[in-house]
């Protein structure tokens, strides 16, 4: 009899290390979540906040008017890049940019050349990218419907899944992004690879490479850099 009590004993004794050992886990696990929430959300407000004060920078950005002595250069810079895309990137579009771009103090290359990567080089403003985890990218500027609405947002534009199309709003959309992103880095290589990664996909980048200088940042430097030479008053 004593020995099945003792059995018994050693049974609810084991019971209970498990059931403890089971909350402890479960525990651990909560703690792990709601860490992992904290960060997710820090990492939230930190983005809302740079970009309420992106919007707010954008209230002193200057407005560029095409005049007689402005028009010119706008026509060849823009010239540059419809010849070297054997015409693929119209002329009007091309025009688009260089006035654009030096209103938000961008070399317009740059972003003809992330325009060009982006599109395998023929402009298409209706591509559509391959399926990811994250789903498909559209347009001139491969934005994804996840990431296109909150850029519109901060610059007060409108959005609509079907304007990813309009070559112009494409553009328009990528420089906002491209200008935001370097304006929270200060360097090409972090905003070219944030634009390419997604800002999380940058510092998984830096965490596994220890730098930002990807190749997609390089060759769009490089590149950016041989128009200019050709251009010497490029903004």
């Amino acid at each position: 009899m004593s020995k099945k009590i003792q059995w018994i004993s050693i049974v609810l004794a084991l019971v209970l290390i498990g059931s403890s050992y089971y909350q402890v886990n479960s525990y651990k696990s909560e703690m792990q979540a709601l860490k992992k929430d904290k960060v997710e959300l820090k990492q939230e407000m930190q983005n809302v906040e740079s970009q309420a004060q992106y919007i707010f920078n954008q209230a002193n950005q200057k407005e560029i008017e095409l005049t007689h002595e402005t028009w010119p250069k706008y026509f060849d810079i823009a010239e540059v890049m419809v010849e070297e895309s054997d015409g693929k990137f119209l002329r009007p579009w091309a025009i688009y940019l260089v006035k654009e771009a030096e209103t938000y103090g961008i070399d317009p290359f740059i972003v003809y050349e992330l325009l060009k990567i982006e599109t395998g080089d023929n402009f298409d403003p209706e591509l559509v990218g391959p399926e990811t985890k994250y789903g498909h990218a559209y347009g001139m500027a491969q934005f994804m419907k996840n990431t296109a609405p909150w850029i519109a947002d901060m610059a007060e534009m409108p959005y609509e899944d079907e304007l990813l199309f309009d070559p112009y709003y494409s553009i328009k959309l990528s420089l906002v992004y491209v200008d935001y992103l370097y304006e929270q880095y200060d360097n090409w290589d972090e905003t070219l690879t944030a634009y390419h990664r997604g800002m999380a996909g940058l510092e998984q980048y830096k965490l596994k490479n220890g730098h930002a200088n990807s190749e997609y940042a390089t060759r769009i430097q490089t590149n950016a850099q041989k128009y200019k030479e050709f251009v010497a008053y490029a903004p």
